[in-house]
């Protein structure tokens, strides 16, 4: 990280504008770098509308809630700059420590407070963050700032991810089910009781005439079982489990792992898996 980053950092201090602030521990941002899915297929798809909806404009996008930097770097081959935002400087710091192309920077503010003048952006993207954000005011920001004929991109995907694995896919998904059981005590209240809810009322507020919402688009991807159990680990719902009880988080790790194991009839945690994740999406082109 150069200098000015780290001054950058260590100087920002306006946090009051974010609705909820997490993901700010180096261990968990480490971690979601490390274990969290790139969503690839979701970005064509984003890029298939805003190819459609509007002039062949695609000089500045910018990825909101953008972690350490998975979705953000996937924009960079459509777009002449790509800058990712997030109010974790931990965040960040792993967004600026990994291989970025030359296009991609990032900037540190809030999600309701973007430092772009008003309609200088062609898509502001957040990809699984906007549920953490003071919804309507990131909404009115995203208005600000983007251009007319400009696009809005928001997905999440649902908690319930599931494994595929020879012929004991059932066997691990209810396997899995304790797992989202077991954390579903420690669930933000700022999520309710549906991460799915939120966007769907986001995407009702949003007054753009031309959007489209989409459900389920199901995404597979081969991982070790760690590689599974450490991505839910980075679940906002085991990490307060784990700050509450860091042995019981462990112990509940090793349960699910093991019980898993067993199902697969396998020894190693290494062993490949399916993970599918169930992402949902809205698309919106501003007049």
């Amino acid at each position: 990280m150069t200098q000015s980053h780290s001054i950058q950092f260590k100087q920002f201090e306006k946090h009051r504008n974010m609705a909820v602030r997490l993901f700010e521990g180096k261990e968990h941002a480490a971690a979601y770098l490390r274990y969290r899915v790139a969503p690839q297929e979701l970005i064509s798809k984003i890029m298939s509308y805003v190819e459609k909806k509007t002039s062949k404009q695609f000089n500045l996008a910018v990825d909101v809630g953008c972690g350490s930097g998975q979705g953000t770097v996937l924009l960079a081959p459509y777009f002449t700059k790509v800058v990712g935002t997030d109010i974790s400087g931990a965040q960040l710091e792993m967004a600026l420590a990994n291989s970025n192309p030359p296009n991609v920077s990032y900037r540190q503010c809030p999600a309701e407070e973007l430092p772009f003048a008003s309609g200088e952006v062609d898509l502001v993207t957040a990809m699984t963050a906007a549920h953490w954000f003071d919804r309507q005011r990131f909404l009115q920001e995203a208005d600000r700032v983007l251009r007319p004929g400009g696009c809005l991109a928001l997905l999440s995907y649902t908690m319930d991810m599931e494994l595929e694995y020879r012929d004991v896919s059932n066997k691990l998904n209810d396997i899995c089910k304790e797992f989202y059981a077991a954390l579903l005590p420690f669930r933000d209240p700022y999520l309710a009781s549906s991460p799915g809810k939120i966007y769907s009322d986001m995407f009702d507020s949003c007054s753009y005439p031309s959007k489209e919402w989409n459900d389920c688009l199901r995404i597979s991807r081969t991982l070790p079982l760690n590689g599974y159990i450490g991505m839910v680990e980075t679940f906002t719902s085991y990490q307060k489990l784990k700050q509450k009880d860091p042995v019981e988080a462990e112990r509940l790790s090793n349960d699910i792992r093991n019980k898993l194991l067993s199902a697969m009839q396998v020894s190693s945690p290494d062993t490949e898996v399916s993970v599918v994740m169930k992402y949902f999406y809205w698309l919106a082109c501003k007049p």
